[in-house]
């Protein structure tokens, strides 16, 4: 083992195991609501639509301010607060089904307010990452956890179409709830010494988020990587938000399938990840980058053609290949970003990231719904697999392309006003 690995550091391999019991309930929630929303309320597309925007509507909503708050915050009681707070609402779901009070509203308020405890946890988590491990132990830190978050793809999501299956939807909601409490409880034993948040001066909350648009706006390389993450988080969720319906409605598949097939993305999300420093080793990081684009996203076109019997492996052969393609560029770009930004804007320049993507997801979320409406359900998932088959095009077409390593451990590059291109 290299003496600069992560897997040495008793805090870090905490972070890693509350990370996984946080990345299971979110999972398998990710699964379970809709299903509770599409078959204990018979909830139209447009529903559905609401439902998945509303979830990732909290990016949006707070995203950047999130990102000042977090830079002035303890992030380890950040993220037990968070686990608690998920914990506490999805328990209020089978709670309000078993008393036979459950209503689209109240799965509405759960998903947004669970969303806004996403936002402190997500940012939280990848700003005390860099504090935890070596810098130049990041690429295999992110490797892990990025690896972690596809492995939790396929356990949680393929669990959570199991336990729906089994349990009803409902019950799978309440298993959600008892993975954010283990979470949260496991961050307790976290003994890692936090630096104290730095004195913010007199600047004020815009003034500082302002600063950590301009750190990733006025970076060719760091903007092109949230361009490209952007559109792929806006094309996978016109997909995803419609596969419960075609699932379900359209196919007559039981949830368990639907899970399975979530779960065969995040295998190839986990591939995607374990292959990520190989291939950087010997390509370079930036032009994996671009190869694994140009190569892998075009197989998102299959996805549309899904159906029964070998029309269905034909389409999740397709989303195994551009979530391989995802997984890949989840640990290389994270760790170009935190290598190219100092630790008092670390918060915010994750924020940044994380209203842009998230906030495509939100977008793509209410998208899908009205394009359910008007163009059904095998139109919007043509859609938004163009989307993502053309995601690759800002890395590629910038600077990113040409870089063979990451940059030196240590302050970011200069920010500038936003540059032209």
């Amino acid at each position: 083992m290299q003496p600069t690995s992560p897997w040495r550091l008793p805090a870090f391999r905490v972070l890693f195991s509350a990370t996984a019991l946080s990345q299971l309930g979110t999972n398998v929630s990710y699964v379970a609501v809709p299903l509770v929303a599409v078959a204990a309320l018979d909830a139209t597309p447009g529903q559905v639509g609401a439902l998945a925007t509303l979830g990732t509507l909290a990016f949006l909503l707070i995203g950047l301010p999130a990102g000042a708050w977090v830079d002035r915050m303890r992030q380890r009681r950040l993220l037990i607060a968070a686990d608690l707070a998920r914990a506490a609402l999805f328990a209020s779901v089978p709670l309000a089904w078993w008393l036979d009070a459950l209503t689209l509203g109240q799965l509405y308020a759960v998903v947004l307010l669970s969303g806004c405890a996403a936002v402190f946890f997500d940012v939280g988590s990848q700003s005390v990452l860099p504090q935890l491990v070596d810098r130049a132990a990041l690429v295999q830190a992110n490797a892990a956890v990025v690896s972690l978050q596809a492995a939790a793809n396929v356990a949680g999501r393929g669990a959570g179409g199991g336990l729906v299956q089994l349990l009803t939807a409902p019950v799978a909601v309440a298993c959600a709830a008892g993975a954010h409490l283990a979470s949260a409880f496991q961050l307790l034993a976290v003994r890692h010494q936090e630096a104290a948040p730095r004195p913010t001066g007199t600047a004020g909350l815009r003034a500082q988020i302002t600063e950590g648009l301009r750190h990733v706006l006025g970076n060719p390389e760091l903007r092109a990587l949230a361009l490209t993450a952007a559109l792929s988080n806006l094309g996978s969720q016109i997909v995803n938000t419609m596969l419960p319906l075609l699932f379900v409605r359209e196919l007559g598949l039981p949830a368990g399938v639907l899970g399975l097939y979530w779960g065969a993305g995040g295998l190839g999300l986990l591939l995607g990840a374990r292959c990520a420093r190989p291939l950087a080793a010997r390509l370079g990081h930036g032009r994996t980058l671009a190869v694994a684009g140009l190569a892998l996203a075009p197989a998102a076109l299959l996805v549309p053609l899904i159906g029964r019997g070998a029309w269905l492996w034909l389409a999740g052969a397709g989303w195994v290949l551009a979530m391989f393609k995802t997984g890949t560029d989840n640990v290389l770009g994270v760790s170009l970003r935190q290598r190219m930004t100092p630790d008092d804007l670390l918060g915010r320049m994750n924020a940044t990231f994380r209203f842009l993507l998230t906030g495509a997801l939100a977008v793509g979320a209410a998208l899908s719904g009205v394009l359910g409406e008007l163009i059904g359900v095998r139109g919007t998932l043509w859609v938004g697999a163009v989307v993502i088959a053309l995601a690759f095009l800002p890395v590629f077409l910038s600077p990113v392309r040409s870089r063979r390593d990451l940059p030196a451990p240590g302050p970011a590059v200069e920010v500038g006003p936003p540059v032209r291109r």
